[in-house]
């Protein structure tokens, strides 16, 4: 259905399209961005990723069958001591693909990595509370209510709550083999 594939400069043009809004791109990117997104910005965000030891891996989500980019993901902050990382910047940003799983389907497909090639015992993310669609999917692929950073980002003159979440090891291990 989909393949996860290094995201690479070619695939920046797509990603920067999908960010109509300074709020959206808080959703997909957190504080890291600032709107407009800019090639500048995400040249950084590539930088360091991506390579045998690095802390990121960031990936382009591909039709298995058009070959077109549908979504992006990123597994950050790889501690290799701790065995943990982190989900960020999950987005499926072709119209077209919203709403038909494929969130779910990255997701699944971003985990194995995870747990099996880079044995992993914890992978978190956060999300924000109001993001219901978003809470569901990592809810159906097994990720547990840690708690609520309450407040903790600004936008415009509001502040919004972000829900921390985690799959363990072996929930996902009881997950994905049955």
């Amino acid at each position: 259905m989909i393949q996860l594939e290094y995201f690479e400069e070619k695939d920046f043009k797509d990603l920067m399209d999908w960010i109509p809004s300074a709020e959206f791109l808080l959703q997909w990117g957190g504080p890291q961005f600032v709107f407009p997104l800019t090639k500048d910005q995400l040249h950084d965000y590539i930088k360091h990723a991506n390579l045998h030891d690095s802390e990121t891996y960031i990936y382009k989500a591909k039709d298995s069958v058009t070959r077109k980019m549908i979504g992006h993901i990123s597994l950050n902050k790889v501690d290799r001591k701790n065995r943990s990382a982190r989900i960020a910047n999950v987005l499926i940003g072709d119209k077209a693909s919203r709403g038909k799983g494929m969130g779910e389907v990255m997701v699944n497909e971003l985990l194995p990595i995870a747990f099996e090639e880079w044995k992993l015992h914890r992978v978190s993310l956060g999300v924000f509370d109001f993001n219901q669609s978003a809470i569901h999917c990592y809810e159906k692929v097994g990720f547990k209510k840690e708690g609520l950073l309450r407040e903790c980002r600004k936008i415009g003159g509001e502040y919004w709550n972000l829900l921390e979440m985690s799959i363990l090891e072996d929930e996902w291990k009881t997950l994905s083999y049955k």
